[in-house]
């Protein structure tokens, strides 16, 4: 984290970019933007057609002039000047009005964890043309583990578990810092595209990429765990003929096509483990890890964990929004620093 809580405290709003939804937190109003990061642009006059969760759904259903865009991908602004239009109108008109009535607007932004300069200053520019004289950058880990209760401030260990659209980021923290970390480029978007693919190599069925959640289609009750439901019924499109048509699929053959995708997953928490001091290792093995960000949601993830870590795995109450609250009790007030008392001498 490169601010203090001192300086966050002094921040008028938060912003949470991930690849997924754009997520704004305003202080005393709360979080006031939950929406897809995505817009609608017309490609003849450059204007602005919709964000959000109207822009959502008209992707793959759209005429040759209109493309939907996004601007954000991975937690990084790969578009400036289209993020911040995206924020104007998802802010709205009164919001906005109400933010530049403050005095020197400061704002804070959650980042991924060892993000590099120029995604930094990609951030930075979004806010500040939005009207922000100073920007303050938390790291998303610290932000979410924040957001879902850990107790980071303390000298014990806790392990969180960012599940994003299209980056998954592991952490261990203490004292209210990070002692190991890794980031994959693994997300949900990625188990998504795997059960694509197998439904198009097995099945030669067609799904929407970005109208539909494939995983949430294909799987239900117990979801990737060998006690879920033997077969499901998908609908889409057939490669060959272009038309309609339902398959029966079996879930465990589903359960094998996303296992790469997820190993990384598994092999970025056992690099973390590897890189922890033993005293921090063994308090890991009674509190175990903490999953939050929307793909957390993921079914089944969470017993998959525990199987091929031994420890505990938990999901967060609301773990989708659990970065942007974090931030919004550093704005608050409501986070403590560790008081230190020195010895009398």
């Amino acid at each position: 984290m490169t601010a203090s809580l001192e300086q966050l405290r002094r921040c008028h709003f938060a912003v949470d970019l991930g690849a997924a939804r754009t997520r704004v937190y305003v202080k005393g109003a709360g979080l006031v933007v939950d929406q897809p990061s995505a817009a609608a642009v017309n490609t003849r006059t450059g204007a602005l057609i919709a964000v959000g969760e109207l822009a959502e759904r008209m992707t793959g259903r759209t005429p040759s002039y209109i493309r939907v865009v996004r601007p954000v991908s991975g937690g990084t602004v790969v578009d400036i000047e289209m993020a911040q239009r995206m924020l104007r109108h998802l802010l709205g008109e009164r919001i906005r009005r109400t933010l530049r009535r403050r005095p020197r607007l400061r704002a804070a932004a959650a980042t991924p964890h060892d993000a590099d300069p120029l995604a930094q200053r990609a951030t930075i520019e979004t806010l500040v043309g939005l009207g922000a004289r100073r920007v303050e950058l938390v790291d998303t880990l610290i932000a979410a583990a924040v957001g879902c209760g850990l107790p980071v401030e303390r000298p014990e260990a806790t392990m969180i578990l960012v599940c994003g659209a299209a980056t998954t980021q592991v952490a261990v923290l203490s004292l209210g810092s990070i002692v190991t970390a890794e980031r994959m480029s693994v997300g949900g978007d990625a188990v998504d595209h795997a059960i694509i693919q197998h439904l198009r190599h097995q099945h030669e069925l067609m799904l929407p990429s970005q109208s539909v959640r494939p995983l949430q289609v294909a799987l239900s009750g117990n979801g990737l765990t060998p006690h879920g439901p033997e077969s499901t019924e998908i609908h889409g499109r057939d490669v060959a003929t272009g038309l309609a048509r339902s398959v029966k699929v079996d879930t465990a053959a589903v359960r094998h096509a996303i296992q790469t995708p997820l190993t990384a997953v598994l092999d970025g928490i056992g690099k973390v483990l590897r890189g922890c001091p033993p005293d921090l290792v063994a308090d890991l093995a009674d509190r175990g890890i903490m999953m939050v960000g929307g793909s957390a949601l993921l079914p089944g993830l969470d017993q998959m964990l525990r199987q091929a870590t031994g420890m505990p795995v938990h999901i967060a109450e609301r773990p989708d929004v659990c970065a942007v609250q974090g931030l919004g009790a550093m704005l608050e007030g409501k986070i403590a620093p560790l008081v230190l008392n020195p010895l009398a001498t």
